[in-house]
């Protein structure tokens, strides 16, 4: 047995067929790569998804690779590492997106845990995004937001397949800009356009697929900044930076909420982060969600209106995952801006930010 191995509680597998669980096919090798090349690009992958901790020794046992038909097998320690590793399927190598696939003769042990829901759902998230066109951009984040915080507001709209917030290297800083993969395709254009230019603060978030590229000088692509207009009164600094970082109000209790009089004061105050489309499909659960917030905003001034915008398979809806609340009178909603920026709501995380009452009623939003 390799050193750590799990006996996978399957008494009776036949050893070749152990041996399987460990293993996975490479596809799409970039040429001129060798058997070392193919080990540390995975043990190194695996270290960044913290699945085999330095300590621990290199995860990846052997690489064979086929150079003429550019594919190769890699044998890992355990079947937890080879499983993990799934994960990172159309990951980039050198330039080429590797598929990643378990052997024709591959038998998954009785009791094993699913790939997908383990790794690809809830549990481990990549931090390495593939250029595929599903690939997010995700700019004007403030720079004293981390990983965590950042991942809950996008979670809103579906659990991430890979998210990566980009730090300056000389001093770690967050520059205010980060990419990121749902697992489900489907619910990308759904956070685009439930994300893209929400009013935060002074400022609005830009989320927009990463991969089209603008053209410069020479006819090079550049993939790092956004290859769309950005919105009105968000310029990009010298030399191709992100947007300027908006005012994320409230994502965390520990972080101090904005004082709401740098904002204009609307009767229109939108939450975020309180619900997910999935959520509002549900007609009982809807009204559950729709008494609840009405409940709880009341507490703060005479309500007039609470809107929770539903997904329909039969047209699209604008401000899904968004809820307004439309109050009398600016105490209101002022007091509720303040007192539910932070607040917990079903395990999540309130964002609170005001709208115009002239984009309320015309659904712009």
């Amino acid at each position: 047995m390799v050193p750590g191995e799990s006996p996978l509680g399957s008494p009776g597998m036949m050893p070749s067929l152990i041996r399987q669980t460990r293993r996975l096919y490479v596809g799409n090798m970039p040429s001129g790569v060798t058997d070392i090349d193919v080990m540390n690009f995975f043990n190194e992958q695996l270290r960044n998804l913290n699945v085999a901790p330095d300590a621990s020794g290199s995860p990846v046992v052997s690489a064979q690779v086929n150079s003429d038909k550019n594919f190769a097998f890699v044998e890992f320690r355990t079947p937890e590492e080879t499983t993990a590793c799934i994960s990172l399927d159309n990951i980039v190598f050198r330039g080429q997106n590797l598929k990643l696939r378990r052997p024709k003769d591959y038998v998954a042990p009785n009791g094993m845990e699913s790939e997908a829901s383990r790794y690809s759902g809830s549990g481990m998230i990549s931090d390495n995004v593939p250029n595929t066109p599903h690939k997010l951009y995700i700019g004007g984040l403030p720079p004293y937001l981390d990983e965590n915080q950042v991942m809950e507001l996008l979670k809103t709209f579906g659990e991430l397949r890979a998210f990566h917030l980009v730090r300056d290297p000389s001093n770690n800083m967050s520059k205010g800009f980060a990419f990121c993969e749902y697992v489900d395709h489907s619910v990308t254009p759904l956070a685009c356009q439930g994300l893209t230019g929400m009013q935060l603060g002074e400022k609005r978030l830009v989320v927009q697929p990463a991969n089209i590229g603008i053209q410069r000088g020479g006819g090079m692509q550049s993939h790092s900044v956004p290859p769309f207009p950005l919105p009105p009164g968000m310029l990009p600094p010298p030399g191709g930076a992100p947007p300027v970082p908006m005012h994320l109000l409230g994502l965390m209790s520990e972080v101090a909420p904005l004082d709401s009089t740098k904002s204009e004061v609307t009767t229109v105050v939108q939450l975020l982060n309180m619900v997910t489309p999935e959520e509002l499909t549900d007609d009982q659960e809807y009204e559950e969600i729709m008494e609840d917030v009405r409940e709880e905003c009341e507490r703060f001034g005479e309500v007039d209106e609470v809107r929770i915008p539903r997904p329909s398979k039969a047209r699209t809806v604008a401000g899904v995952g968004k809820i307004f609340v439309k109050y009398k009178t600016t105490d209101g909603s002022s007091k509720a801006f303040s007192e539910l920026a932070g607040r917990k709501f079903a395990e999540r995380t309130v964002v609170t930010s005001y709208i115009t009452e002239e984009s309320y009623y015309a659904e712009d939003y």
